[in-house]
């Protein structure tokens, strides 16, 4: 049975009569399947229609995307179209008490929007850290007017691999007993999902790799020996072509790179995906972070050309990248500052979160919320006390200072938006915008951002797309441990605009979960009962503790003065004084 069951009905001419648009249907039964991907430890993953690794979908420009979803695990799950707009489809979107309840055992939904975008994209679970378990697939999104040509297209996915579920990392990452915060560290590293893949390169043919960084945590290197890589796309964003030698690819990143084959069948090579160790709190022994696959020019001999993986070297930095549509910066309309860092909080849980609050997942989905309240949709407490939403106006240029306290580089993703990447500095921003080198003419565009350690980006979108968007880290599990916010994007446009279909409210229901009211589930602003009271513990003394601290001084006062006076008036003394004799010895 194939992987998908793929219609093509309602066929639709363009009034221009050069193109047809599509209506395009997934048929997608998510089912358990065994592998043994890294050939090291044979396991249950999560596939479609009982395969995995699982295909790609493939549609056009223009084209309807229809995915029928059957949930045949034992658990919830939900999917995620990577990158795509949704615009007036924000319920479509996939997140879990964002945009939609799960979907619950043995349920159906349907996944429908329009295709608006062009270039490389993926599919993921955005339940728990369910797509760490293999829920997860590229999105080929063609374009009838391609403006680069070349022979072929290839799509290669980079991924960590980790032979415990991700349930039974969550357990042990989100712990009293983790304090540090340390992640799991994945267990091989792989590309296209398998260990043992190959390739072949044509002489003199011209192919456009389609890299996508389907990892739950790792960010790799890409490399090929021997050849050069002309990136063409970054997240969907065609860019000026740039030829480099390697790559850097964040989790969720993607990139489109045109790489010409040698002119001989002399030499065979091979392409490498090193994980950054970097990020890693152990190297286990007997980690190989390395991921190598041959391309073949000649399969007949194994003659293959010297190794240069440059790996962890690389110089690329993706902000000298150029759109290949202009699109200048201009100012912004309204500015929100994250600061980020990692703390142990109230429940003993080592946690991330954003200007010192974690995420905390409201019992109604936000898109629900934004849909049901009225009015009220306006007022950021509708939410829940921790859905830590920011309510934004209609058509504002959005400006995000993004600071990184912490130890470590962190990959992000806006759903909903690309966004211009404005300028890069050290440090923490001080808000002087005098000191920093604005990078304001046509900057690069893209949907996921590496924030260094120590350092701060700001980044700018236009508000343009009503509906709830989750901003968050796509490291799962920092996303899980509270590291989102959710911005609620011009939610009285998104009322007149849209009427959130009953399938989601259903949905809700079906398991167990209220569809319709506040953060809460409730009318009005009664939010009691919604999750919150999980902060960073507080530095310094609570009232009780200023209470604790008086009685112990206290205490120690009349201590010390039982003393002073015990030694001043001994009884002893004055009874042998009265009886005139010395002491005894």
């Amino acid at each position: 049975m194939r992987a998908f069951t793929s219609l093509l009905v309602g066929v639709v001419a363009f009034l221009s009569g050069a193109a047809q648009a599509a209506r395009v249907v997934y048929d997608m039964n998510i089912t358990y399947v065994d592998a043994n991907p890294d050939n090291l430890y044979p396991r249950q993953v999560v596939g479609i229609n009982g395969q995995w690794p699982i295909p790609a979908v493939n549609v056009t420009y223009g084209d309807t995307l229809v995915m029928n979803v059957h949930n045949s695990l034992n658990e919830p799950t939900s999917l995620h179209a990577h990158g795509q707009f949704q615009n007036g489809t924000n319920y479509m979107d996939g997140p879990v008490m964002v945009t939609q309840c799960a979907i619950p055992p043995n349920y159906d939904l349907q996944y429908e929007f329009n295709i608006t975008q062009n270039g490389t994209y993926w599919v993921h679970s955005h339940y728990e850290g369910q797509y760490m378990d293999g829920l997860r697939f590229p999105l080929i999104i063609q374009n009838p007017e391609e403006p680069y040509t070349y022979d072929e297209d290839i799509v290669i996915t980079l991924s960590d691999w980790y032979h415990a579920t991700s349930y039974d990392n969550l357990k042990i990452f989100m712990s009293i007993y983790n304090p540090t915060g340390a992640e799991p560290v994945p267990d091989s590293a792989l590309i296209n999902d398998n260990r043992n893949v190959t390739f072949n390169f044509t002489p003199g043919k011209t192919y456009r790799l389609r890299i996508i960084n389907m990892s739950g945590f790792a960010t790799f290197y890409y490399t090929i020996d021997n050849h050069d890589l002309d990136i063409i796309e970054v997240d969907g964003v065609y860019t000026e072509r740039t030829t480099v030698d390697s790559l850097y690819l964040t989790a969720a990143q993607r990139y489109s790179v045109l790489v010409t084959a040698k002119n001989t069948t002399e030499f065979n090579y091979y392409m490498h995906g090193d994980m950054d160790t970097v990020m890693f709190d152990t190297i286990p022994d007997g980690l190989n972070p390395n991921a190598t696959a041959p391309i073949y020019y000649d399969e007949s001999h194994q003659n293959f050309a010297p190794i240069n993986d440059i790996g962890m070297d690389s110089t690329f930095e993706d902000v000298g990248l150029v759109p290949y549509y202009k699109e200048a910066a201009v100012e912004p309309d309204h500015q929100v500052n994250l600061t980020f860092n990692f703390d142990v909080t109230t429940d003993g849980m080592n946690r991330g979160f954003f200007n010192d609050l974690p995420y905390l997942a409201p019992l109604v989905p936000t898109t629900n919320t934004m849909f049901t309240v009225g009015d009220l949709a306006t007022n950021e407490a509708v939410y829940g006390p921790q859905t830590r939403a920011f309510v934004l106006n209609h058509l504002d240029m959005v400006e995000l200072v993004l600071n990184n306290l912490d130890a470590n580089d962190h990959p992000f993703h806006l759903h909903g938006h690309v966004f211009q990447i404005v300028a890069i500095g050290t440090g923490v921003f001080d808000g002087n915008r005098s000191n920093v080198n604005w990078l304001n003419d046509n900057p690069v565009r893209r949907d996921t951002i590496k924030i260094e350690s120590g350092g701060y980006r700001i980044i700018r979108f236009r508000a343009d797309n009503p509906g709830a968007w989750i901003f968050h880290c796509h490291i799962d599990w920092h996303l899980e441990s509270g590291l989102a916010v959710i911005f609620v994007e011009a939610p009285d446009v998104a009322q007149k605009r849209m009427t959130l279909p009953d399938t989601f409210i259903e949905l809700c229901e079906a398991g167990g979960t209220p569809g319709t009211g506040n953060g809460a589930g409730k009318s009005g602003l009664d939010l009691s009962g919604a999750p919150s009271g999980i902060t960073l513990i507080y530095d310094g003394f609570t009232a009780k503790g200023k209470g604790a601290m008086a009685g112990c001084i206290i205490s120690a006062i009349i201590g010390m003065a039982a003393i002073v006076w015990y030694a001043l008036n001994d009884p002893y003394e004055k009874a042998r004084q009265r009886m005139g004799r010395p002491p005894s010895r």
